[in-house]
């Protein structure tokens, strides 16, 4: 069974509970960066600048993962996990992870960093209203970049098989292409968006000033994206880490969501370094809504430290 499988099945179990539903590198440390500008909040976006390029997170849904049910959370290490939410104060012995696509404006150019889950998997299917709220049509959308192609993620790309941003060009890795199109399970979905696909070489430049990053081992062609513009710049993590406290506090744990457990980890341990090494801006697309924060070192290891809204 794929993951966007096991995790529609996760989201039916979550709604019949009741729930809602590359090496590190080192460098030295870059000098504290200069207060945000003001950002602006409404019910489902979060509108902030990447140096003078307009972004807004855009609300999409919510994931809660009981933290004791190994069908529904990653994490099969259970009595630790709970232990860790309850230190962090999270009292419901639940993993909650959020969904929240980015929105970047450069002018005519309009990008979508993913896609949400498309009211599936137990969610809310927010994406669209959100973008009302931020002033956008679909139609108005000129790029969709994936980080990758799990049901969470392109969920929103189409629906009764028609595409849902018909103008917009769709980039994904090469290698995560290519497992995408071997997977049965996703063929519907790969046969209405193959006619608007760019794939590209792991690492290439996908749009002005956006940079993809492999982040391996969650899936074949894992990416991230870099955004600097402008004396700004923003590091969008797709799935590397999942939730700001487990994955942040212990990225050794294995997550079963992980295609590659052990290079997944490294990925997460080296994320972690050079984000705090490096003072980065970070965009985690699972962490606490807007997802917008820094990673900090804390003892003998790393904590989460989010922008305050």
């Amino acid at each position: 069974m794929t993951f966007y499988a096991r995790l529609a099945a996760a989201g039916l179990l979550l709604a019949a509970l009741g729930a809602c539903s590359p090496e590190a590198e080192k460098k030295a440390a870059a000098p504290a960066p200069s207060p945000a500008p003001a950002a602006v909040v409404q019910a489902n976006t979060y509108a902030f600048r990447i140096g003078q390029w307009e972004a807004v997170a855009l609300k999409d849904g919510t994931l809660n993962l009981p933290a004791g049910n190994t069908e529904a959370s990653p994490w099969a290490n259970t009595a630790e996990v709970s232990a860790l939410l309850k230190a962090s104060g999270v009292t419901d012995d639940t993993v909650h992870l959020s969904i929240q696509p980015l929105l970047v404006k450069d002018g005519d150019r309009v990008v979508l960093i993913d896609t949400g889950a498309g009211g599936q998997m137990g969610t809310e299917g927010q994406l669209q209203a959100s973008l009302r709220e931020a002033g956008v049509t679909p139609t108005q959308v000129t790029d969709i970049l994936i980080s990758h192609a799990h049901g969470d993620h392109v969920g929103g790309l189409v629906v009764n098989g028609a595409l849902v941003f018909p103008n917009a060009t769709i980039r994904l890795s090469i290698p995560e292409w290519t497992a995408l199109q071997s997977d049965a399970d996703m063929a519907d979905l790969v046969r209405a968006i193959t006619p608007k696909v760019q794939a590209f070489a792991p690492g290439s430049v996908v749009a002005p000033n956006i940079t993809a990053v492999s982040l391996d081992g969650h899936t074949p062609g894992h990416s991230g994206y870099e955004i600097a513009q402008g004396g700004g710049r923003l590091l969008y993590i797709g799935d590397a880490l999942h939730s700001s406290i487990l994955s942040v506090q212990r990225p050794d744990w294995k997550n079963n969501w992980d295609a590659d457990s052990a290079t997944a980890i490294a990925t997460r341990q080296g994320l972690l370094e050079r984000g705090a090494s490096q003072n980065l801006r970070i965009y985690g697309v699972h962490f606490p809504f807007p997802g917008l924060g820094r990673f900090q070192r804390r003892d003998d290891g790393f904590v989460w430290a989010p922008e305050a809204n």
